[in-house]
């Protein structure tokens, strides 16, 4: 054969277009219905003039959008997720969801690549227990997916709803730190999405205009504490702020002490003369000082955002998620490492979405979940939030100059404190005793019991059912 009779590059290139166009319009049209074969291999590379390799090329791409399976030693089956079957998911989420991963213009995206599957977003609003919320619209199959973080999973597990979760497969593409979050025994029961390690928020202009330096990682709280009090204008701005109660401000003080609550064969707590106990007097120390911090009454840590773009307070712990509430802004803000105590420990946040076991629509549903984790979607909740993607090499590119969002010049912090990431569970607690923690620090801290009684309460914090029924006692790493 002359080369000018050889098959061009070109003509190849437009058969497998024809043959991945052919196949999916059968699936949208019915042809093939949610259940059925495609033709073999064999029979494709006939119909199509194309190579086996040229053909599984082309199922490879029916693969990726969702309209088939590929099942060893049998076939190419229609998913339950092609376009006959109509399908609808509802995905249950949080109200800062949207401010957390751009959650419109995900689905918008999704919508594009699949077009058989419309995605109902539902709010659930719970001002008590979101996750309990889930279970019931999960036990009634109004959801499919949702969105969760490593704390409402950690409820999952310590009330055994883990049968109530779709497992999924590993992603070597996303963080591994991240993809911990949600595992049980080495096996992932969601996708991390977004993360972030809480870190301090301060007004530069403030410090600047005060001859203050800026916050490093050496800061300790005294540090921090000392120089909010220069930072402090009395009747104008106090020096820093946060909201304490905020399940994702408290534990960090206490992850920073060392300690942890470790079951033993005693009977006995001793919370008193601990560096957990120390870090615990830290906080009212901070709190209780109206020469840095204010006497605001906030519900929670929106609360906190909007006196900082009021520049009302010149420091605030925060995250990478709840700065997207400055991207907006001419406000001139930094970030730093968090302040610390006896060790410099991140307390870090991961946002992921999990599949409900029970949905009629597993296989959509999973597809869902995938593209939420997957590179391209990733790249918009870059492009389009400050929050940091689970996706590691998309975390990691280079920042748009031009995207128009007000980045801190600091953005890249976060790879650099990586190794000081700690999550909640390192606090050895159950779910019922954390949140009875929280309660007893409340009171504490509000000055309705004092130091004795706090340390005899905290002895008789729930116990997790699988250790053995000892008491809770503090063990230093």
């Amino acid at each position: 054969m002359k080369d000018t009779d050889k098959p061009s590059r070109k003509s190849f290139d437009a058969r497998l277009k024809r043959m991945v166009d052919r196949l999916r319009a059968d699936i949208r049209n019915g042809t093939y219905a949610p259940g059925d074969y495609l033709p073999s291999e064999k029979a494709l590379t006939e119909q199509f003039q194309l190579s086996n390799k040229s053909v599984r090329k082309g199922l490879e791409t029916l693969i990726g959008e969702g309209l088939i399976v590929k099942l060893d030693r049998v076939g190419s089956r229609v998913t339950d997720s092609a376009p006959g079957a109509s399908i609808t998911l509802t995905l249950g989420y949080t109200s800062s969801i949207e401010r957390d991963i751009a959650l419109s213009s995900l689905l918008d995206d999704f919508h594009e690549l699949h077009p058989s599957i419309r995605v109902k977003p539902l709010q659930v609003k719970s001002v008590s227990n979101y996750l309990s919320a889930v279970k019931e619209y999960m036990d009634n199959g109004l959801v499919d997916v949702f969105t969760l973080n490593n704390l409402d999973y950690q409820s999952v597990l310590d009330k055994g709803d883990l049968k109530r979760l779709q497992r999924l497969d590993t992603d070597p593409q996303l963080y591994r730190f991240a993809q911990e979050a949600f595992l049980y025994e080495g096996e992932p029961y969601a996708r991390p999405l977004v993360f972030s390690p809480i870190i301090l928020g301060y007004n530069r202009a403030h410090f600047r205009n005060s001859g203050v330096p800026e916050p490093d990682g050496s800061w300790t709280w005294e540090d921090a504490m000392r120089h909010a009090a220069a930072l402090t204008e009395p009747g104008q701005r106090h020096g820093l702020y946060f909201y304490l109660l905020s399940d994702n401000r408290w534990p960090a003080f206490l992850l920073q002490s060392g300690d942890r609550f470790e079951a033993n064969a005693g009977n006995d707590f001793r919370l008193a003369d601990s560096r957990l106990l120390a870090s615990i007097r830290l906080c009212k120390r901070i709190i209780s000082d109206p020469g840095i911090f204010p006497n605001y009454m906030s519900e929670n840590s929106d609360d906190v955002n909007e006196l900082f773009k009021q520049g009302k307070v010149s420091m605030i712990m925060t995250n990478y998620m709840t700065i997207n509430d400055f991207k907006d802004t001419d406000l001139e803000y930094d970030i730093s490492p968090l302040p610390f105590m006896y060790e410099p420990r991140a307390l870090l946040n991961v946002i992921g979405v999990a599949v409900s076991a029970s949905s009629k629509q597993l296989d959509a549903a999973r597809l869902l979940a995938d593209y939420l984790a997957s590179a391209r979607a990733q790249r918009i909740v870059r492009e389009r939030t400050l929050s940091l993607p689970a996706h590691k090499e998309t975390a990691e590119g280079p920042s748009d100059p031009d995207d128009g969002m007000n980045r801190p010049s600091r953005y890249y912090l976060f790879r650099e404190i990586m190794a000081s990431y700690r999550l909640h569970r390192e606090l050895n607690l159950n779910s019922s005793a954390f949140n009875g923690l929280r309660r007893l620090l409340k009171n504490y801290w509000s000055g309705l019991i004092d130091e004795e009684e706090l340390c005899r309460q905290a002895s008789t914090l729930p116990r997790s059912p699988d250790r053995g029924g000892s008491k809770p006692a503090i063990v230093s790493d």
